[in-house]
């Protein structure tokens, strides 16, 4: 067995653990990258970018068939599944290609192929072919799909995203087990291309919305492309014929059975730390699954280890997974001085139709009686009218004392473009009245941040008005 000694072993090369190598490259030609799956990152291969390549097919699809509301009448619209799943696949891999491209560019050195298992907090055993002694530790093994328990019965029928990316036509049907963001826009997408979609949900939750009043705004216009099933309980899944029977109980108690050709397990993601070994380092698992560590600085309670990206189960996204990827590089690099790095506001979009997009905080993680809502509906919005596209809510919320904005939650259209202008002024940590004296264009959708914008201003004015203390009495000269 070889026998390796380093200053900074990274382990797993997806977005996370590249961003790491970067910048522990700056600091020391000692580095072991280690990663035993395929290269390629879960956005590339299996994540945000075939998503968005079936989404944007499916897009296509839709607007031929909706364009009869502007006098545009389309005789007949033919999905060809096989087609649309080759451009799929073939994007894909011209995406995941880049990566690669990326990764060989690395010193071919510092490459090490194979699975890890602590042996203790400094050394690492590959498989059984090396051990790897490292004085530094960054964590970045990424995640998985979760499967519950009940759907395994669905045999060569269950499906998880990954997997949807390698069919080689459109099925005929799908049970989409999960409103997450995953479950949301594949299902959505299939749907759009022909496929009869039944989605559940073990609870009222739809991608990821956290205000009440958006969220039923969200569940009654899906419900109107798909079935949506809420808090549902399914209590089975089976094999039957070339498909699978679901049995579920809705929310009413009744129980139900539904066959369909596919199950698509859309329930979430854990971390693969739990294949790790990582006791042996020390480390001890929260109740979230992941051993306690600092976000500023990705440092873990045992100081020269790391963790970043999806690994940690906190904000499994790719600019998220880059970011801490470089903050637990370089502080593995630096080490023992650490340093925080730079995390910014919060922003998640789901490439639904309409679009869902949480920006900085939301009413729920605020203080009570400390801030102030704005809304607009965009169902009168004139540019959104203008498009058709005339569906939604965005909430922004404002700090009473200071004017200043501190987050929003949008279900609408535009929210990607929109959710990226409001992340920007609250990491600028601009005031409503700041953001407002900013340009905007007639008609554009923004308008209607604008309108927002303009109610949480008045709101703010009212608040002060109420609150300022009556002027102290002087005497009059006689």
């Amino acid at each position: 067995m070889e026998t390796r000694h380093v200053d900074i072993a990274i382990i797993g090369a997806g977005s996370a653990g590249m961003g790491a190598y970067r910048e522990a490259r700056k600091l020391t030609d000692s580095i072991a990258l280690i990663e035993g799956g395929e290269y390629g990152t879960t956005c590339a291969r299996v994540g945000c970018m075939p998503s968005k390549l079936l989404i944007a097919a499916a897009e296509s699809a839709h607007a031929a068939q909706k364009a009869e509301v502007f006098g545009v009448n389309v005789s007949k619209v033919e999905i060809d599944g096989k087609a649309v799943m080759e451009r799929v696949k073939s994007e894909r891999d011209r995406f995941v290609g880049f990566v690669v491209e990326d990764i060989n560019d690395f010193d071919e050195a510092h490459h090490v192929r194979g699975y890890v298992s602590f042996k203790d907090a400094h050394t690492l055993m590959i498989d059984r072919h090396t051990q790897i002694i490292a004085k530094r530790i960054v964590i970045a093994v990424g995640s998985r799909p979760y499967i519950p328990e009940a759907l395994y019965g669905a045999g060569e029928s269950l499906l998880i995203n990954d997997d949807i990316f390698e069919l080689e036509d459109l099925p005929y049907s799908v049970a989409v087990m999960g409103t997450g963001v995953i479950g949301l826009e594949l299902g959505q997408a299939l749907s759009r291309l022909g496929v009869k979609v039944s989605m559940f949900a073990r609870s009222d939750s739809i991608g990821g919305i956290a205000d009440p009043a958006i969220k039923a705004y969200a569940a009654r216009t899906f419900s109107e492309e798909f079935e949506l099933h809420m808090n549902t309980r399914v209590l089975a899944a089976n094999r039957v014929g070339k498909g699978a029977q679901i049995e579920y109980q809705s929310a009413d108690g009744e129980t139900h059975r539904q066959v369909v050709e596919y199950v698509l397990a859309a329930t979430g993601r854990v971390s693969n730390l739990d294949r790790l070994n990582i006791e042996q380092a020390g480390l001890q698992f929260d109740a979230t699954g992941v051993p306690d560590y600092n976000r500023q600085t990705m440092q873990s309670k045992v100081p020269h280890i790391f963790i970043a990206g999806d690994a940690n189960n906190e904000l499994p996204l790719l600019h998220e997974a880059s970011d801490e990827g470089r903050i637990a590089g370089r502080n593995a690099g630096l080490f023992p001085a650490v340093e925080d790095g730079l995390r910014r506001a919060h922003l998640g979009v789901v490439f639904s139709d309409p679009q869902i997009a949480s920006i900085g905080k939301r009413a729920h993680e605020l203080e009570e009686n400390s801030f102030v809502v704005g809304e607009v509906s965009f169902e009168s919005q004139g540019r959104s009218r203008v498009m058709a596209k005339n569906k939604g809510i965005l909430k922004v919320y404002a700090e009473l004392d200071s004017g200043r904005l501190l987050g929003a939650e949008m279900f609408g259209p535009a929210a990607e473009h929109i959710g990226h202008l409001l992340s920007w002024a609250i990491q600028q940590q601009l005031s409503v009245a700041r953001i407002l004296e900013m340009p905007f264009y007639h008609p554009v959708i923004e308008e209607g941040l604008r309108t927002a914008l303009r109610d949480v201003a008045q709101k703010l004015q009212q608040s002060a008005s109420t609150h300022k203390k009556p002027r102290e009495a002087h005497a009059q000269p006689a």
